[in-house]
């Protein structure tokens, strides 16, 4: 099994029901991982570039699960690579430690999948609000694998118990579908 290098961008995951629940299933459930909490470690303290950068050297495959903040992922993960995917690293002379390693983005959001589905399609599309992570695995060489996403988890909702356990039940789904995902990669 490929080590797994997941990093949770979530900037605040104690208050969480599904992003939490999905990392709790990931390290209980998947061999051979390591989860990063960015909002334990850097919300007000530097990254540690060089921690970083070593765990992505040992990682073969990079998941990054976020809620979808504003239609592109939060802030402390955007800092995150932009302080750890430098260049000679990541990229440009020498930088090729991310060269080959595989890229999966795991998101959840709020609204409800309707409110991502283009008209005419089955499904929610996630690829036009994540072009950005697809160039940047490009630029880096290494391999895009897809989204892996589950709508309708609002944190207004986990009030309610009914719609609790229904996040709660989406968040089970979700780390489910991932595993297998990563499972063949």
């Amino acid at each position: 099994m490929p080590h797994t290098l997941i990093v949770s961008g979530h900037t605040d995951l104690n208050n969480s029901a599904a992003n939490l629940r999905i990392l709790d299933h990931l390290e209980r459930d998947l061999a051979n991982v390591e989860v990063l909490r960015l909002d334990a470690l850097y919300t007000h303290k530097p990254i540690d570039v060089a921690v970083e950068q070593d765990r992505l050297r040992r990682a073969d495959v990079v998941v990054l699960q976020f809620p979808l903040f504003w239609f592109n992922i939060p802030s402390l993960l955007q800092r995150w690579m932009e302080e750890v995917w430098t260049h000679g690293f990541s990229h440009g002379t020498g930088g090729d430690a991310l060269k080959g390693k595989k890229l999966l983005l795991s998101l959840t959001t709020g609204a409800g999948a309707p409110f991502f589905t283009p008209a005419g399609a089955e499904a929610p599309d996630f690829t036009p609000f994540m072009q950005g992570l697809i160039h940047a695995a490009g630029f880096t060489g290494m391999e895009f694998v897809g989204i892996e996403s589950t709508c309708g988890v609002s944190y207004s909702l986990r009030t309610d118990a009914e719609q609790l356990a229904a996040i709660e039940a989406k968040a089970d789904e979700h780390a489910q579908r991932l595993i297998a995902r990563i499972s063949t990669l």
